[in-house]
């Protein structure tokens, strides 16, 4: 699970693999007392986002080119290649980054959008603002490939309700 957070961050296998090393590495030094085996579910994820965005800032200082560095490596190991969940989850890795995390938590890990915001800590309605918006993106781009919104999988529903 945590791979999969800091993967849809860096989109890169080594960066995410380095950014995973780093969460379990600060879990280990600080030892922090988790109240129950969802608390610490809420801090790795939380501690991996954070340690992924700075490396993003860390990286973008350095005026490297991403373009440079798009084709290296794989944005994702999948078996699934030309299939419908594979476009789904390019569509998913696409998204803006502040859309990509709470899309990734809702339908990927089943969190509902109260736990979203407590993890990412931001207000209820901004998570079900994020995600509204996120579906709207994910359906524009997905009906290019003549998918429909009527899809009954909860990972690649456009219009799944809110909880």
């Amino acid at each position: 699970m945590i791979y999969r957070v800091c993967l849809s961050y860096a989109k890169n296998k080594t960066e995410a693999e380095d950014c995973v090393s780093e969460t379990f590495v600060k879990l280990m030094r600080s030892c922090p007392p988790f109240n129950d085996e969802e608390h610490e579910k809420a801090w790795l994820i939380r501690t991996a986002s954070n340690i992924c965005k700075n490396r993003l800032k860390h990286w973008s200082k350095k005026n490297l080119n991403i373009d440079d560095f798009a084709d290296s490596v794989p944005v994702y190991d999948s078996t699934y290649k030309d299939s419908e969940h594979d476009k789904v989850l390019d569509a998913v890795q696409n998204l803006p980054e502040k859309f990509r995390t709470p899309v990734y938590l809702y339908y990927y890990e089943g969190y509902s959008t109260a736990e979203i915001a407590e993890i990412l800590g931001k207000p209820d309605s901004t998570i079900r603002g994020c995600l509204s918006r996120a579906r709207g993106l994910l359906k524009a781009e997905l009906s290019a490939y003549g998918y429909s919104d009527n899809s009954k999988s909860r990972a690649t529903s456009l219009n799944a309700p809110y909880e």
